[in-house]
């Protein structure tokens, strides 16, 4: 045990002084920040640009209630302006809304292209333009109108409540419950692929610089395969565990330092027509009503279990991915093709959340998260959901004791292919190796 200590301390030590690790668990919460506010500032700059439009062959219907949009678009009305001269009139834009009536499709000339919201905000305003119009003929106020959508939108709400088999009732919110499964599921699946190729990696640089050679003539090749593991596992870990403290570190300074209106932006769903960013209220009520949701998620089971399926995933895979690497030369196209019967499983597993997430007591779910190969990423898609004691119980006893097993099974393998030079090397070969007799 003490020599297995010793690898984990030499793996661990050289892996978070390297540069990459650095730059990566330091850069990475940056770039997020720098994206996200970076993309609300844009977005609201773009909005300052107002595109000044001329409306012409107006039948008579629009000019009244077709309203411009006060940050965006500006719609002015006249006669002598044409797809030729527009610009020299000083418009970005000529609409034209001469068509026939059966298509109501009508033609914008522009010298630059008005982007998808622009086009986007002036159907909408000649939609609302059309219906007020239409309600105008009928006799029908459009005020009256809007005030009747206004009582009646969100007159009613649904609280989804779930009895426990002890009969205790809990407030759950589907949408909620799908993001943070969905999440969790993906975070495990991403994390797999980088730590498992790491270990890999590792091997096969070890192996190619004849440095486990050296090594081995002092621990075993157990003892070496499970030091390097368990000390990835550990890097992993760190390296979450900061990037989690980073980015709350910096989403809270952003948030503090930054003008209301970028957080608002960036942070609010875009609940509001296009051109408007809503009002602080209606922001400030999303924002509860999201706290609210959030707040019906079992977060101390969500943390608890990601850790174990996270752990347990990457031991599993791990081992076959150290077994996979000590059997790798110098190859690459070697690497990628005794990898594929690895990945495949994890690749499945994620299939099976992305698409079955909607019902996560289906048949193909329960089975796919008890099962050792694909309970990591499609049990965290279900836990957010509610899972049945014993579900969640036989899927972990399953992973632990598949994690026993190929663990020994890579084991063996890793013993032999780690000294095996110049031989490309089969998985009938793997396999003889790992089943044969000590």
């Amino acid at each position: 045990m003490n020599k297995i200590w010793l690898i984990f301390n030499r793996e661990y030590i050289t892996r978070v002084r390297n540069k990459t690790f650095l730059l990566s668990t330091f850069l990475l919460p940056i770039v997020m920040l720098l994206f996200i506010f970076g993309s609300a500032y844009f977005a609201i700059s773009s909005k300052d640009n107002l595109k000044k439009i001329a409306v012409v062959n107006d039948p008579g219907i629009y000019k009244l209630n077709l309203k411009s949009d006060s940050a965006r678009i500006l719609f002015d009305f006249t006669s002598n302006v044409d797809s030729a001269n527009f610009e020299s009139k000083g418009y970005d834009a000529v609409l034209n809304l001469n068509n026939d009536s059966v298509t109501k499709k009508f033609t914008v000339h522009s010298k630059k292209q008005l982007g998808m919201d622009g086009t986007e905000i002036i159907e909408n305003r000649l939609d609302q333009a059309f219906e007020k119009t239409q309600l105008q003929k009928k006799g029908i106020h459009k005020e009256t109108l809007d005030s009747i959508n206004k009582e009646s939108m969100g007159a009613y709400s649904i609280e989804n409540r779930l009895t426990s088999e002890k009969g205790k009732s809990a407030q759950v919110n589907a949408a909620v419950n799908y993001g943070v499964g969905f999440g969790s599921g993906i975070l495990i699946y991403i994390t797999m692929f980088i730590f498992g190729a790491m270990v890999m990696r590792g091997v096969m640089e070890e192996k190619t610089n004849r440095i486990a050679e050296v090594m081995i003539s002092s621990v075993k090749p157990f003892q070496l395969m499970m030091g390097k593991i368990i000390g990835i596992a550990a890097v992993g870990l760190t390296q979450l565990f900061l990037w989690v403290v980073l980015i709350t570190i910096l989403f809270t300074a952003a948030a503090a330092l930054l003008p209301t209106e970028i957080i608002q932006h960036a942070g609010e769903a875009n609940t509001s027509m296009p051109g408007g960013m809503g009002n602080n209220s209606a922001a400030a009520a999303g924002m509860a009503g999201f706290m609210k949701n959030m707040s019906t998620v079992n977060w101390s089971m969500i943390i608890s279990c990601f850790t174990f399926y996270f752990l347990g995933g990457y031991l599993f895979y791990a081992s076959l991915f150290a077994a996979i690497g000590s059997v790798i030369n110098e190859d690459p196209q070697e690497a990628q093709s005794l990898m594929l019967p690895i990945t495949m499983p994890i690749i499945f597993a994620f299939i099976i959340l992305s698409s079955n997430l909607n019902t996560p007591d289906s048949k193909v779910m329960v089975w796919a998260s008890i099962i050792p190969f694909t309970s990591p990423i499609v049990m965290m898609g279900r836990i957010p959901s509610g899972v049945p004691a014993w579900q969640l119980a036989v899927s972990m006893i399953l992973l632990i004791a598949g994690f026993i097993c190929t663990t020994w099974l890579a084991g063996k393998i890793y013993r032999t292919g780690i000294l095996m030079y110049g031989k490309k090397a089969t998985w009938k070969e793997m396999f003889k190796w790992a089943f044969r007799k000590s």
